[in-house]
């Protein structure tokens, strides 16, 4: 991309994406997920041109930021990767057996992707190019009391309660919980965007750059749109081939596994655009995207998936198990500590990667 102005495969890519879920809707014998050479071979094409698409998106969402300004162009893409999560996390919950504790492991891979991967890979990377980076405190502590209060709430507070003998809450509990996420999620937004703007959009002197024109402005908004439907219907697809394909491994704990690689595969378009960010100097705009969208996972796919789950009958099991819970917590001190100071270096960047390594290793081996 070039300046403001994305490149012609940022075009073609999602529509040859959108063509193939066609395909795939019309042909369902050739879906990932079925028998055959053709089926295994467009699966493998599908994964390749949904990664494509993420990455169009990223371009695409770029100029729409740049026109709307910060908090606004990061918050409309994370409102529409967290709709993204929601319909693939509910079509992978209806397809065959229930899959109680899936929306608890999705949740969960964003948060430890988010907060140890992506976090960093961005301070390691703009540490490297820039030594010492500077953040906006107010800001990010906005995002961590938030993330932080809901990731107990939510995902530790079901196993301790009295109906939460099995990690998950009871009905009313769950509906109680799904309006305190949603109507805390409603606070932080008037604060990022209204009350308190400026603790998220600064950046360092020199760095501003020209809006793009009104034009290329509605073109990318249009190309976004078409990018992200491009991408709920083709990972519809791949997350149930990814189901199926791990169902053939003996793995200890394979909701976990599969809910890391929808994390991962929905995380893409945020990730790329947050460590680019973090290498143009834009740390704050950097964890904008990146703490915006675990925050968002958590506080609007929990409440979306407890009303689905409510309206079919099917259980939901959110208290996470031992390991995870440790990890969990060691991942929001580590946060604190490395923006504690507003400023960040290489070493908080390691540390945050190597816990990272960490639940890596749990995914497989709990």
């Amino acid at each position: 991309m070039k300046g403001n102005r994305p490149g012609l495969t940022t075009y073609i890519l999602p529509m040859a994406a959108l063509l193939l879920a066609g395909l795939f809707l019309l042909r369902p014998e050739l879906s990932p997920g079925h028998k055959g050479l053709a089926a295994d071979a467009l699966a493998f094409f599908s994964v390749m041109l949904l990664a494509a698409a993420a990455f169009c998106t990223v371009s695409h969402a770029d100029v729409v930021a740049a026109r709307l300004g910060q908090p606004f162009g990061t918050l409309l893409l994370t409102l529409s990767v967290t709709v993204i999560e929601v319909s693939v996390i509910a079509s992978m919950m209806l397809n065959k057996d229930n899959n109680p504790t899936l929306a608890r492991e999705s949740v969960l891979s964003v948060l430890m992707i988010v907060n140890t991967g992506i976090v960093g890979l961005c301070l390691l990377l703009g540490s490297l190019k820039h030594r010492e980076q500077t953040i906006q405190q107010q800001g990010v502590s906005g995002y961590l009391s938030v993330m932080i209060a809901l990731g107990v709430m939510l995902l530790i507070l079901p196993s301790e309660t009295r109906e939460g003998a099995s990690g998950a809450f009871s009905t009313v509990q769950l509906l109680y919980m799904s309006f305190i996420a949603l109507s805390l999620y409603a606070a932080f937004l008037y604060m990022q965007t209204v009350r308190h703007r400026e603790h998220f959009g600064s950046q360092p002197e020199g760095h501003a750059e020209a809006p793009p024109a009104t034009a290329p402005f509605l073109v990318a908004l249009a190309m976004l749109l078409v990018s992200l439907v491009a991408v709920v219907a083709l990972s519809r697809h791949v997350a149930s081939a990814f189901e199926d394909f791990l169902g053939q491994f003996a793995l200890e704990d394979p909701d976990a596994v599969t809910g890391a690689l929808v994390a991962l595969l929905l995380l893409l378009p945020e990730g790329i655009s947050a460590v680019r960010a973090a290498a143009r100097n834009h740390l704050q705009h950097s964890l904008n995207i990146a703490l915006g969208s675990a925050l968002a996972t958590i506080a609007l796919t929990i409440p979306a998936m407890a009303v689905i789950s409510v309206l079919i009958g099917r259980p939901m099991v959110l208290g996470l198990d031992n390991e995870d819970r440790t990890l969990l917590l060691l991942t929001f001190v580590l946060s604190i500590l490395s923006f504690g100071t507003g400023k960040t270096n290489a070493l908080n960047g390691a540390v945050h990667l190597i816990v990272f390594c960490v639940y890596v290793l749990l995914l497989f081996l709990p």
